[in-house]
């Protein structure tokens, strides 16, 4: 489970400036509260490492100005929150326009980020609710959770719960929804072309 590591509040700037290097752990902020990351499981990151290859084969093969970071945080606006998705691809020809990018490695512009992806772990909670809602008023155009192991709730990925892949497109300003099992093939908007089926994810970690 994610563990909250402070009560009092710290802002944006506090955060960025003590949090994210230190001892190599993973932390985000959420509403001015610190929140240290679970750590990965093999399936997990074999998952994100599977998507990052199968992404920029297709963003090089499209000749798309496109680029994965290591790390860049999303931060919300009016909020004192910085997210660190599994996957993020970023627009390398808006990065002028960001503000925050040179210094800290921050994205805070919906044109910035064409696409992220969330692979569930035990804090699913923050994934299905609390970036959602986040990563919906950034305006970013596509967002994935990769429940792999079914832990959503049954309101999210049905009942009975199965690996599912839900797949968010922003459309006049509201997520619409698509669910992805088995050997249905991933649509995806910003890769339409992506060729790709969620059981072919799920399985990264057999590879």
């Amino acid at each position: 489970m994610t563990q909250a590591l402070q009560r009092k509040l710290v802002t944006f700037e506090e955060f960025i400036t003590k949090y994210p290097d230190n001892s190599n752990k993973r932390y985000e902020l959420h509403d001015g509260v610190v929140i240290e990351m679970p750590p990965p499981t093999g399936d997990h990151e074999e998952i994100i490492l599977f998507l990052i290859e199968r992404f920029i084969l297709e963003y090089t093969r499209l000749k798309l100005s496109y680029g994965c970071p290591k790390t860049a945080f999303v931060k919300p606006s009016e909020s004192e929150s910085a997210y660190l998705p599994d996957v993020l691809f970023l627009n390398r020809s808006n990065l002028v326009n960001e503000p925050l990018w040179k210094k800290e490695s921050i994205l805070t512009q919906a044109e910035s980020i064409p696409l992220v992806v969330e692979v569930l772990s035990t804090n699913w909670r923050d994934d299905y609710f609390t970036k959602l809602g986040r990563y919906e008023g950034v305006g970013i155009s596509e967002y994935w959770i990769v429940d792999y192991a079914a832990l959503g709730g049954k309101r999210f990925i049905g009942n009975p719960k199965q690996p599912t892949i839900s797949i968010y497109s922003l459309v006049e300003g509201e997520y619409q929804l698509d669910l992805f099992r088995g050997s249905q093939p991933i649509q995806s908007p910003t890769f339409p072309e992506l060729d790709l089926t969620a059981e072919q994810i799920f399985n990264a970690g057999n590879i």
